[in-house]
């Protein structure tokens, strides 16, 4: 399906349109309309987003079904097939199949039980024997059985009900066009899951926090204060509720993106989660700069000099900077670069550059180290493949095998762990934010952790499962860019 199609009829008269090109685009449509509806959940959603044309559709179905020669057949074969005992000896062997395997597992049922197993699993072989010796007769053949997507194609060959169903329902039309592409469809799925995802972590969340022994009101407001204080500090944030309304409240912030307002401060949540999020995006995207400057190249070199003395200080080099840990590789440098030498601020200032350098090395050891080691053993990995053996034979260069062929397959894994790390980055660094004094939203959840700050802490865990799920969905749609089997596998999804 094409959105120039979709334009061209919406903007020209029911009498203007070509009817061959109405046709082509009327099957296309049809065609993925009858894919969803095989699927029940595809199926609710055509009825609630289409709902006057589902209502057409369905009346239409309903009708035909009544007067459909497919069902008057089906219903002559059932009649046979019972007049000729077919349903007695289905009834006999499924009742006997059931005893013996209650037997076999020693495992007692009531008559009534008994009764009501063996006659829908007759009903249900029963059903499967009609339509099989239907199937076998030259008139079954013929027929087709009516549902409700052959309706939905007789009323699509009017141009007039296309246009009554777009002005009446363009949201299912942009549902089947998002089914349409692979992509699009993958995509979509994904956004829909990771909803779940983000109820589901509000929910342990809040849960966490509710039932937690520490006393948000106490913690704010202070140790003397009085309980008419601490009654009327519940009765302004609502914390005097019961449970579930409390989570009912939660999960309509989150879906209507009004996260509320701090315990301590009333600033807006949302508002302060915005201000605080571009020092996090820029210092974990110059550590990124700086890990993939450090990484990728050295563990091609060390992949393609397995054994060398490059390779074992390389590694040697790569353990370090994953056993360092951040906080002291933070204090160390200001020690020296910003103590001793003055060279760059000891604390980041948002507008500086100078003032990210130290942030970003910090983190990009880190994640270099993970990198290099994943570059390594990727690569060791398809060096070995008899593949390169056979692009080394055709006489490829040395610099064409390695970037192209090996590196090129070797890079899945890679990306996978550039996009763990980043995405967790990007959901902030609270150790090295609080060292270099960053005002990031990694500091700002944990801040708001000792209180806790319900709201806060929530907003910024749901804050962290977005970015992860946004990062780990872009880095599985790269995947399809990397491997041509992904990515046939995506057309087909």
């Amino acid at each position: 399906m094409r959105v120039k199609v979709v334009l061209e009829l919406s903007n020209s008269s029911a009498g203007a349109v070509p009817q061959g090109g109405y046709r082509s685009f009327s099957g296309k449509v049809t065609k993925y309309y009858r894919k969803m509806s095989r699927l029940p959940v595809y199926q609710v959603i055509l009825a609630v987003t289409g709902f006057p044309t589902f209502l057409f559709v369905l009346v239409k179905y309903l009708l035909a079904k009544q007067n459909s020669r497919y069902y008057s057949c089906r219903r002559d074969m059932a009649r046979q097939l019972e007049e000729a005992g077919a349903k007695e000896q289905l009834h006999q062997s499924v009742l006997s199949s059931t005893q013996k395997k209650y037997a076999f597992l020693h495992k007692e049922t009531s008559q009534e039980a008994l009764n009501k197993e063996v006659s829908r699993a007759v009903e249900q072989r029963f059903s499967e024997l009609v339509e099989s010796e239907l199937a076998k007769t030259p008139e079954g053949q013929a027929l087709s059985r009516p549902d409700l997507a052959s309706s939905y194609e007789s009323w699509m060959e009017s141009p007039l009900f296309f246009l009554f169903s777009l002005v009446t329902a363009p949201v299912m039309y942009l549902i089947i066009l998002i089914y349409s592409n692979p992509y699009s469809k993958y995509i979509a799925d994904r956004l829909v899951m990771m909803v779940f995802v983000i109820f589901g972590v509000t929910f342990l969340v809040f849960t966490i926090l509710y039932f937690s022994p520490s006393d948000p009101a106490i913690n704010a407001l202070g140790e003397l204060a009085t309980p008419e204080q601490v009654q009327r500090f519940k009765e302004l944030h609502g914390l005097d509720q019961p449970y579930l309304v409390q989570l009912f409240k939660a999960f309509k912030n989150i879906a209507t993106f009004d996260l509320g307002k701090t315990y301590i401060g009333n600033e807006d949540v949302l508002t302060a989660l915005l201000r605080k999020f571009p020092a996090t995006l820029s210092i974990t995207l110059a550590s990124l700069c700086v890990s993939l400057l450090l990484s990728i190249i050295p563990g091609i070199i060390s992949a393609m000099k397995q054994y060398s003395a490059f390779d074992y200080i390389f590694m040697l080099v790569a353990l370090l900077g994953l056993s360092i840990p951040n906080f002291w590789l933070g204090l160390v440098m200001i020690m020296e670069f910003s103590i001793h030498l003055r060279w760059v601020p000891a604390t980041y200032s948002a507008g500086q550059l100078a003032t990210i350098i130290m942030p970003a090395i910090v983190l990009g050891t880190e994640l270099s180290a993970t990198i290099a080691r994943m570059t390594r053993s990727s690569m060791l990995e398809v060096k070995s493949q008899d593949y390169i053996l056979t692009a080394r034979a055709k006489g490829l260069s040395s610099r064409r095998v390695t970037f192209k062929h090996i590196l090129g397959n070797a890079m899945i894994p890679i990306v996978t762990a550039i996009g763990l790390q980043f995405g967790g980055l990007l959901g902030g660094s609270s150790v090295t934010e609080k060292i270099f004094n960053v005002s990031g939203v990694g500091s700002y959840i944990v801040d708001k952790q000792f209180v806790p700050d319900t709201p806060a802490v929530l907003s910024g865990v749901v804050y962290i499962a977005i970015i992860i799920s946004i990062v780990n969905l872009a880095v599985d749609i790269l995947y399809a860019f990397l491997d041509p089997r992904i990515k046939s596998k995506m057309k087909n999804y």
